[in-house]
Parts: structure tokens; sequence; C-alpha cells
């Protein structure tokens, strides 16, 4: 059985309060292949990461501190959230000049995800498909489609395989389906419980 990558969803979100650099700096700690995190505009020129929208003034990490916190030292995958709604403010150019060539885009909307791809054709992206079928992942040149784990029946796992594309499943913080979608060959696990997830999925030589 191949290891899934362990992506920290919002960081070690499980011990520490989610999207913040403390969590990011622990996920990194333990060892976890990626940090997944979410990301918002707000005005006319901050990007801060957090889950909900944001208020006009507070305290949430700008994109580029986390970033740069986690260059060289663990993956990222971001999350730009809702980018209709901030379509004006040119949201997903605004992301794209701040991520290198290592970084993977993600998003639940197809027309962000298809501008990426434009101006960026070389960046992995991850279409989060939702109740949209994987097949749109695959029209998009996605590396990866995005499942809820509610959704990452092995039929499903198949499909997306035959499609070329990985699969990224979310959120998953039991262990024993941690292990049935490992078992399922999914390339990637996002989890609240990356410290768990490392032990149970890292092979023993590993250890």
């Amino acid at each position: 059985m191949c290891r899934p990558l362990v992506i920290a969803h919002r960081g070690a979100s499980d011990e520490l309060p989610e999207n913040t650099l403390a969590a990011f700096a622990r996920a990194i700690e333990l060892g976890a292949d990626f940090v997944e995190f979410d990301v918002h505009p707000r005005g006319e020129r901050e990007l801060v990461v957090c889950h909900d929208p944001p208020p006009p003034a507070g305290p949430e990490p700008a994109l580029g501190e986390v970033l740069e916190l986690c260059r060289g030292r663990i993956g990222v995958m971001v999350e730009l959230k809702s980018p209709h709604r901030y379509r004006r403010r040119h949201p997903v150019e605004r992301v794209l000049e701040l991520l290198d060539e290592e970084a993977v885009f993600v998003c639940f909307e197809a027309g962000a995800v298809a501008r990426a791809r434009q101006l960026r054709p070389g960046l992995r992206t991850v279409l989060n498909v939702g109740s949209a079928p994987v097949a749109a992942a695959a029209t998009l040149g996605c590396w990866a489609v995005g499942l809820d784990q509610t959704r990452a029946s092995a039929a499903a796992v198949r499909r997306a395989h035959l499609l070329g594309l990985a699969v990224a499943v979310y959120t998953v913080n039991d262990e024993t389906a941690m292990l049935e979608l490992a078992s399922r060959g999914v390339e990637a696990i996002f989890t609240d419980r990356p410290r768990a997830a490392l032990e149970l999925l890292r092979p023993r030589s590993a250890t």
C-alpha cells in the first residue's frame, strides 16, 4: 500500500487554532507533506488566510507571511475561497503572483481553476468538485480532483485515475477511513490530525 500524501488541513488544526502560523509551524514540525489553507482578499491589497470572509480589520495572517514560513520546509496547497464574490478584485491573479512553482492552487469554482490554468499552465491545480462530476477536473487539465470522503468510493477513485487525475480526499479524521482510502490508491488525504495520519500511514521502515 502506497502512503498518500498527508495534507495538514488548515495546519495541525487538531492541536492549535486553524489557519494560524502556529498551526502551520506545527505541521512542519510533525513532517506533514503539505499544509492546506484558505485565502480571501481583504480590500484592494490584502490577501489573508482564514476560512470565513474576513472582517474589515483583524489579526488574520497574510498570505505572504504563511508562504514565507513554509517555503523550502513544506508543500503548500492554497485554497482560494469564493473567488466569484471577489471577482472585481482579481483574486486569482493576485494569489498566483505570490505562488512559486511548487505550490498547488485549489478551488471549488471551475472558472477560477480555468483562469489559473490559463495564467500558470505549469502550476498544479486541484478542483474540489463538490457535487460536480469528477470529469470536470480532467476537462480543465487539473493535476488532481478533490473529493469529499463521502464521495470517494472505489468506483470514483478508479474513474479519476482512468481520467489521469490524482485523487485528494477531504477532510479525513477517522483512522479506519484513512486506511480504507489508502487501500483504494488515493494520492492525498486532507486531515485535521496530521500526526495521527503520519503515524498510521507512514511505512514502518520510515519510522
